[in-house]
């Protein structure tokens, strides 16, 4: 086991500088606001952009990302690590050739790890990154201790709060939970079942004003997506709803956060810290 361990050592030590995939956390302050809808369909339409991505279940134990566009997954996230799997062995293919790793059941979280266990992820992780420009990670809903250091790793976070005043309330709950614990990642704002621009506009306000006053922290909103049925619907048929009817108005807005996404990436390329995702990882997990 100790062999181990110091082959992995050295295999990070050696690693050559990653290119500079762009890491996303997506997180929300409570279950049922569609955070995995958006991972899921949010990845889709960058696929359709051009892009590489890579969708990766963090939620273990609930994850949904391959029910909700009716795969089955026979290894997982959890498989990699009880049978040694590389994480190549459980990437899967999904619709528009989307790559996705599901999250499976047997563990808590992928942060109560050992951190010979963490010292392999980042391994595996390393060996993929160049093939990706994307890795999108649907987190567990709520925040905790362990999530700290992969969310101060990821570039970007996107939290999806819907008009409901308890899940706007637990969307604050969480940025407070990452400003207080000095999370520098740029966070996103996302309202989800909005009934009108105007409602969701008004939500991002209120949610932002109390960040900017309480926390003199600043958020940006990404975009507002409708209460539509044709989400219901294409979640009944387990279809992505961007796949299932690319005309409704969900499809529309989710194309629209990704064009306004894309737009403001390239304007702030300059800003944003050069440091790979993968280094950031091996400083907060291992060296930290």
């Amino acid at each position: 086991m100790n062999d181990q361990a110091e082959r992995l050592r050295l295999q990070l030590k050696s690693m050559q500088k990653q290119k500079s995939v762009k890491a996303i956390a997506v997180l929300s302050g409570k279950g049922g606001v569609g955070k995995s809808n958006f991972s899921l369909n949010f990845s889709l339409s960058l696929v359709k952009k051009g892009y590489n991505v890579l969708l990766f279940d963090m939620d273990i134990g609930m994850g949904n990302i391959d029910i909700l566009m009716g795969a089955s997954s026979e290894k997982t996230i959890v498989d990699m690590f009880n049978q040694q799997l590389t994480i190549q062995e459980i990437i899967r293919t999904g619709p528009e050739n989307i790559s996705y790793i599901a999250g499976g059941t047997g563990i808590n979280s992928i942060f109560e790890l050992s951190l010979e266990k963490i010292e392999y992820l980042i391994v595996q992780l390393s060996s993929v990154v160049d093939d990706y420009d994307y890795i999108i990670f649907d987190m567990g809903a709520g925040m905790s201790e362990g999530a700290l250091s992969f969310l101060q790793s990821v570039q970007e976070i996107v939290v999806i709060s819907t008009p409901e005043p308890t899940s706007v309330t637990d969307a604050y709950a969480a940025i407070k939970f990452m400003v207080v614990h000095n999370i520098q990642s740029s966070i996103h704002i996302v309202i989800n079942r909005a009934l009108s621009e105007k409602e969701g506009l008004s939500v991002y306000h209120r949610l932002n004003g109390a960040v900017t006053r309480f926390l003199q922290r600043q958020t940006t909103l990404l975009g507002i997506i409708p209460d539509d049925r044709a989400v219901y619907k294409a979640v009944s048929n387990q279809v992505p709803f961007l796949l299932h009817n690319l005309k409704s108005e969900a499809s529309k807005s989710i194309m629209s956060i990704t064009q306004k996404y894309l737009l403001n990436s390239s304007r702030e390329e300059t800003k944003v810290d050069k440091s790979s995702f993968i280094s950031k990882l091996k400083k907060f997990f291992l060296e930290g």
